[in-house]
């Protein structure tokens, strides 16, 4: 017996949005064949959870109305296939150039990364750097959280990996990673102790020493 999917109204209004870009309460209800309030009850939810926005529009007669579509987030829920096509790119670049051409891509990255960055880390003691650098890496969808170490360091934990894909075909940029992380922080006391992309554990981790204070 085969089980077909359910898709709740939520999921069939953020399709909507998908399709039609932006959409009256009257609009979804009529689409949907339920009421204006469900839908208000369903979109206020998606707003509150930032995967709708909403603009209020004038109208050439009456009222404004409000018009929905999808945010940022929201478009991500949909399926993207950029780890694919970097991979494939990449790769075309390592058939033609090699591997250090490769490797002196993500150390290009690394350093636009940095100059990025580093503005963030001005005159901010390690212990603020540590923090800081958590928060970017949040910022850029690592999901990350920092806490302190028994030993006098810190862990810090990245529950996500936004190029997991990548970094499976091209570990290098692992390592370009960590060269930055050390850069920011002023210290070589940077290790990577697990790695999602190398299927090590469900998130990466990494112990932070400031080895300026062992000097």
């Amino acid at each position: 017996m085969t089980t077909m999917k359910t898709t709740s109204t939520r999921e069939q209004i953020i399709e909507l949005l998908k399709r039609r870009e932006q959409m009256t309460v009257s609009a979804v209800a009529a689409e949907l064949n339920i009421t204006e309030m469900a839908v208000r009850r369903h979109l206020n939810t998606l707003e509150r959870d930032n995967v709708v926005v909403t603009t209020l529009q004038r109208q050439a007669m009456g009222r404004p109305t409000n018009v929905y579509e999808l945010s940022n987030e929201g478009q991500e829920l949909f399926p993207r296939s950029y780890g694919e096509l970097s991979i494939e790119l990449l790769k075309i670049i390592q058939e033609t150039d090699g591997m250090t051409k490769i490797e002196e891509l993500f150390e290009r990255r690394k350093d636009r990364l940095k100059r990025t960055y580093e503005k963030r880390m001005f005159m901010k003691g390690f212990d603020e750097r540590v923090k800081e650098l958590a928060a970017i890496q949040s910022e850029l969808g690592y999901m990350a959280e920092v806490c302190e170490d028994e030993s006098g360091g810190y862990l810090l934990k990245e529950f996500n990996c936004p190029i997991a894909e990548v970094a499976r075909e091209f570990p290098v940029i692992c390592e370009a990673q960590k060269s930055l992380f050390k850069e920011l922080l002023e210290t070589d006391g940077v290790t990577c102790e697990l790695c999602m992309a190398t299927g090590q554990g469900d998130h990466c981790y990494y112990k932070i020493v400031n080895s300026q204070a062992h000097n």
